[in-house]
């Protein structure tokens, strides 16, 4: 399944400074019965977004309707614990194209990549900065450009490289999942079963 291109994104953070947030808060297990990606979004963080009673709880940061954006940036060590996709379905189809952290679960950080939703992956002095000026301005903005391999601070001189593997890269540019890639490359595999000898 196909996703949207991501080639460059500049947007407004939502800031979850918690650390080892796993994928269980992420997306709790009763809401996993689905087999499609679609709708896992209107339960993120669930258990943080309602009380017991349905009601939002009014302190959590995606209730706050003057926070906005599509990039999620979190404590270290995000999306620990299982190993479902789901988390990353739910990020995704909540509107988030981006999450950035210190350091990801590596299973989180792949399922991630499987379906068009960027990981970066920043020091943990880079990641201090952006939640302080979070903090002194609230519609400070980012940009995350995957062809060069940086985000930035909009409005500063805060810059920082991350790194992605050039085929997760590849996929990510032009909105290829894995069987979209070897799509992309059947002309030159058949030309390649035509002339081996």
């Amino acid at each position: 399944m196909s996703f949207e291109k991501f080639i460059q994104l500049t947007s407004g953070i939502v800031p979850l400074p918690v650390e080892n947030v796993d994928t269980d808060q992420i997306i709790p297990a009763r809401f996993l019965k689905a087999v499609s990606r679609a709708g896992f979004g209107d339960n993120l963080f669930r258990d943080w977004k309602y009380d017991k009673n349905g009601q939002p709880i009014k302190e959590f940061i995606l209730n706050d309707s003057q926070v906005k954006g599509k990039i999620l940036v979190a404590g270290k060590n995000f999306g620990c614990g299982s190993s479902r996709e789901h988390a990353a379905w739910a990020i995704y189809d909540y509107g988030f194209r981006v999450v950035i952290s210190s350091s990801f679960a590596d299973i989180f950080k792949n399922n991630a990549l499987n379906i068009g939703l960027l990981p970066v992956e920043v020091s943990e002095n880079f990641l201090e900065k952006i939640f302080d000026l979070w903090q002194v301005k609230k519609s400070m903005k980012l940009m995350v450009n995957l062809e060069e391999q940086y985000v930035s601070i909009i409005g500063t001189d805060d810059k920082e490289r991350f790194k992605i593997s050039s085929y997760k890269k590849k996929c990510l540019l032009n909105g290829y999942d894995d069987i979209d890639y070897l799509l992309s490359k059947k002309e030159e595999i058949e030309n390649f079963e035509l002339n081996k000898s």
